[in-house]
């Protein structure tokens, strides 16, 4: 073996990365651990408990680099939500809203068609927005200007009569990614202020669409406010710093007063008890007080300087947590800052201000506002602004509504940032009184009550257009112009689709998770152990394991999600992760029978397996490959193991293997590469499959002839992700019937939904409003699955519908007809797609298309059976047969595990055809076949038994996504021997007898 020491050193250097990787997993359940001891089940404690860690060091790695429990938390493996609990939202920003507003709602009645239009348009088309709507202004009136409905003032600087259609799109669309922008800024910022851990949020390949994945939150309609509320945008005068320190002086005395009365207050109520103990403790005070002064002595100074800290504390308990804006002599800082603190003590400044007493201290017009951006990169510290009101209404005396253009741009010598802001002419004229009566001090803009920037006065600023200097970075200011241009166009974002997971449920699928894969692997690591005795079987467990340490050391380094598809592909990967190792037994065995010593076979079987192995593998990856490009949430989730686990199982298998080998070899002992109770099986077999084709044509043609009979009698069942609606999983107290919960919804559904059980619980499913996109409509919903179950006694009419989401709906869906149709067409393309790449990898890898066409058959045919067997069964088996996205990346990865065992075979073809080249094509093609059946044995059946094992174990949420599988692997193992192949020699000699027609 070459290169022993490179493979060597990678192996090792692949695991000290994956130790380190993990570490950071590890380090972060320690202080999860720590919250829940220190909390004692109190969520609100254990929050707080890590919350207070973010900034701390928890991590020395090896006294090389510290972490900060932040650090770690963005370094650990993440679980999904469906096993840790949480929201999955996908939100579509309104860009119809925006181009109504960029036309001053103009009442055109082409312009207004033509919305309406590309709305409808958008539910079939993966064009952007603007596209559509340019192209349905065409259609309904090829004459029409975009022009003269989009001259307004706002734009006049852009737009005018001579100004095209298609430029006008172009200004429409720049506008538009940049409100799209902002809106996906505003959330983003929104979401770091609700305090979610490991939050993630990134704009979508289609334009407008936002995803937002938020662990552990429990109040939904609180996020869904969040969400789709619009943006706050307000212009505010300041108080300056030394103005309102005076105040704060008097605050801080007032609630040193109000503490220590608390204070006497709890000792007067305790001093009779005190009174009884004191005569008992008086000696022990006596020794304790001599003792402290000597620790005291010891200590020194920095005992001193605690009791100090303390003493501070009580004098200043207002100063003690927000520092006030002064210089190290005392001296206060001009502005509007008057104070700084730490993220976590940011509450207890709020409710010290807002308490009723303090607040009667300061001025009737003074309001306070934290800063949006922290003042260090960690996110610690915030500044607090002093606001001043000045209109009788108390509101901002300018909004957001009067800003008509803001950009990025750069001062007269181009050496600093700053930002270019345009007003109406109403907004310039109130803009003019602010900034000639604040010269020399802040203007405050602010957005959703926090304050993203306070520039100085220069001067008097007519004519509504000034700019914003004292901007630190180019960043900085294309953020503060979006900000501001926000204002302009409202952009509202829609919730289009939707999951929740309860907690309770998360934690369930975690257990089921967790069983099935060490059952499973269990069962493999005793499968290899039987079938290859303890030498060869021994060092295929060995790369096993190393394989699996690989894996989730490689999806912690990732930052990848871990889900429960994730984990099913990783269980998956475990079946055919074995498939190399067999192969490349299987073949030293036929090298040793061959009369070859042991060193020697062990070459060449590796040698001559390499071909089957890689082109079985890649065919797998390709399908991977195709499953993350056009999938999303959990199967991008699969996917991604499911790629990891063949590059690895490929690395473990082909060189940790041969490695532990070429060790055994140096010691001197005997290796064996089969046991004696598997040694002859399937050794010698010579069945005619050839010769009994017609037989399996006629098999395969009746299922699926019964198949399609079933598409067009019981058709499919489609689930939510396919055609649109809410689904909703409910736990109940007392054991209720499917039907009487589908009489008690159906008056408040104006219809009866959907109702199944779903392991424990029971499954509602309702298309009830989808097409309403207005901003409350899901707790609307929920509000009526909650009336209806209390109005038929199933559940108590005493709780709330926060009780209720948080107690009795253990997960909910929710999927608009706009995604469905997205979810449809990705599929379609994904299935079609990946068939092109494996018919085009097999004729390059092959340089025969018969090959290709062989392969492509079996996997319309594999496909075909599945989705019959799936339309025959739904609604007979009690778990869920819905065709779905889960479903989708099962059929996928069936066509990729089918085409991997027709690769082989094809394989061992093309080497049985040069190997004897004289004799009989139909005997080669048999003798091949005969040869494949060890392999395809072995390695069929330990992916069945591996995924039987997730059948069984691994919950209800997963049960009809391993159903297909299981399904699959039967019918691709068939397929690779009785299909693809006879379909490939038959259409071979089809050809040979046409072209030997033509040549007579």
């Amino acid at each position: 073996m070459q290169n022993k020491g490179a493979i060597l050193t990678f192996a090792i250097l692949l695991t000290a990365v994956c130790l380190y990787q993990l570490s950071f997993t590890w380090k972060s359940n320690q202080i999860k651990e720590d919250a829940i001891e220190y909390a004692q089940g109190d969520s609100e404690k254990e929050f707080q408990y890590i919350d207070s860690m973010k900034s701390e060091v928890v991590y020395n790695f090896l006294g090389l680099k510290k972490f900060t429990y932040k650090d770690v938390q963005e370094l650990e493996m993440n679980l999904g939500l469906d096993l840790k609990g949480g929201m999955n939202v996908t939100l579509q920003v309104e860009v119809k809203d925006i181009i109504r507003a960029m036309s001053n709602y103009s009442d055109d009645e082409t312009f207004n068609a033509a919305l309406n239009r590309a709305s409808e348009l958008q539910k079939n088309s993966q064009a952007d927005f603007v596209t559509l709507f340019g192209d349905a202004f065409e259609e309904i009136d090829p004459n029409a200007r975009l022009a003269s409905v989009f001259n307004t003032l706002e734009l006049r600087d852009k737009v005018n009569f001579n100004t095209t259609n298609k430029e006008v799109l172009d200004i429409i669309r720049t506008e538009t990614d940049g409100a799209i922008d902002n809106a996906f800024n505003i959330i983003r910022t929104r979401i770091d202020r609700f305090g979610v851990a490991q939050p993630n949020i990134q704009q979508l390949q289609t334009r407008g669409r936002i995803l937002v994945e938020l662990p552990g939150v429990k109040d939904q309609n609180r996020v869904r406010n969040l969400l789709q509320g619009t943006a706050n945008l307000e212009f505010w005068e300041t108080y300056e710093n030394q103005e309102v320190y005076q105040y704060m002086l008097q605050a801080n005395q007032k609630i040193k007063e109000m503490e220590d009365l608390a204070t006497e207050e709890t000792v007067d109520a305790t001093s009779e008890e005190a009174t009884e103990a004191t005569a008992e403790t008086e000696e022990a005070d006596e020794e304790n007080s001599l003792l402290s002064e000597l620790e005291a002595g010891a200590e020194g100074d920095s005992t001193a300087a605690l009791d100090n800290l303390d003493a501070f504390k009580s004098q200043y308990p207002l100063f003690a947590i927000l520092n006030p804006s002064t210089d190290q002599t005392g001296q206060l800082y001009p502005g509007p800052i008057v104070g700084m603190s730490h993220a976590k003590d940011t509450a207890k400044v709020n409710a010290y201000l807002n308490n009723i007493q303090v607040k009667n201290l300061f001025p009737r017009d003074l309001k306070f506002r934290w800063t949006a951006k922290s003042v260090d990169e960690a996110g610690t510290y915030y500044r607090l602004i002093a606001l001043k009101v000045t209109t009788r209404d108390g509101q901002a005396p300018l909004d957001g509504g009067v800003i008509t253009d803001a950009r990025q741009d750069f001062d007269q010598f181009g050496s600093s940032p700053e930002v270019a802001m345009q007003m109406n002419a109403e907004g310039a004229k109130v803009w003019q009184r602010m900034t000639k009566e604040n010269v020399g001090k802040s203007i405050a803009i602010v957005l959703d009550n926090y304050v993203r920037s306070f520039p100085t006065v220069n001067g008097e600023i007519p004519g509504g257009r000034s700019s914003i200097t004292g901007l630190e970075s180019i960043e900085e200011a294309q953020d503060l112009a979006n900000v501001l241009k926000s204002g302009k166009m409202p952009a509202p974002a829609r919730i289009i689709q939707e999951d929740v997971v309860g907690p309770s449920l998360g934690q369930k699928a975690i257990n089921s998770g967790l069983i099935s894969f060490i059952i499973a692997f269990a069962m493999v690591l005793v499968y290899m152990l039987f079938f290859y005795s303890k030498n060869a079987g021994l060092a295929a467990n060995i790369a096993l394991i190393a394989n699996m340490f690989f894996i989730f050391g490689i999806l912690a380094s990732l930052g990848a999600v871990l889900t429960l598809p994730g984990i099913a592909g990783i269980v998956l990967t475990i079946g055919m992760s074995v498939d190399a190792n067999v192969l490349i037994y299987e073949r030293v065995q036929e090298e040793m029978r061959a009369g070859k010593g042991v060193k020697l076979a062990i070459t060449d079987g590796y040698k001559n397996a390499y071909s089957a192995i890689i082109d079985g593998q890649v065919t797998t990856l390709l399908t991977g490959v195709v499953l993350y490009l056009f999938g999303s949430g959990p199967i991008k989730g699969f996917a991604t193991t499911l790629i990891i686990g063949i590059l690895t199982s490929l690395f473990s298998a082909i060189f940790l293997t041969r490695l532990i080998f070429e060790w055994q070899l140096r010691k001197g002992g005997r290796i064996l590469f089969a046991s004696s109770a598997t040694e002859n099986w399937l050794r010698n077999t010579k069945i005619k499959f050839l010769e009994k084709r017609r037989t399996f044509y006629i098999i395969s043609a009746a299922f699926i002839l019964l198949s399609v009979g079933s598409f067009f009698v019981r058709g499919l069942n489609y689930g939510i992700d396919f055609k649109g609606g809410r689904s909703y999983i409910v736990s109940f107290e007392k054991d209720v019937e499917v039907g009487e919960v589908r009489e008690a919804l159906a008056s408040v559904f104006d219809a009866a939904p959907e109702v199944k059980t779903s392991g424990d619980n029971i499954k509602i499913t309702t298309n009830y409003k989808i097409d309403d996109d207005s901003e409350n409509i899901d707790n609307e919903v929920e509000a009526l699955l909650m009336k209806g179950l209390q109005d038929a006694d199933l559940i108590d009419k005493t709780v709330t519908l926060e009780q209720f989401t948080q107690e009795y709906q253990q997960s909910s869906q929710k999927v608009g007809p706009t995604i469905s149709d997205d979810i449809r067409k990705d599929a379609a393309i994904a299935i079609v797609f990946s068939l092109i790449i494996i018919f085009l990898y097999i004729l390059v890898r092959f340089r025969d298309w018969q090959y290709g066409l062989g392969a492509v058959a079996a996997l319309a045919h594999d496909s075909l059976i599945v989705l019959g067997i799936f339309s025959l069964l739904y609604g007979v088996l009690p778990f869920s047969l819905e065709i779905d996205q889960a479903f989708i990346a099962a059929i996928l990865t069936v066509l990729g595990y089918s085409i991997n065992d027709t690769v082989v075979v094809f394989d061992r073809i093309r080497e049985y055809l040069g190997l004897h080249p004289k004799r009989d094509r139909e005997e080669n093609v048999d003798a091949a076949l005969n040869s494949t059946l060890r392999r395809t044995f072995s390695t069929s059946l330990s992916t069945f038994v591996v995924l039987l094992a997730i059948f069984l174990f691994g919950g209800a949420t997963i049960r009809g996504f391993t159903f297909a599988l299981l399904v699959g692997v039967l019918v691709g193992t068939y397929s690779s021997l009785f299909i693809a192949t006879p379909i490939a020699h038959d259409t071979r000699n089809r050809v040979a007898k046409v072209v030997a027609k033509r040549k007579k």
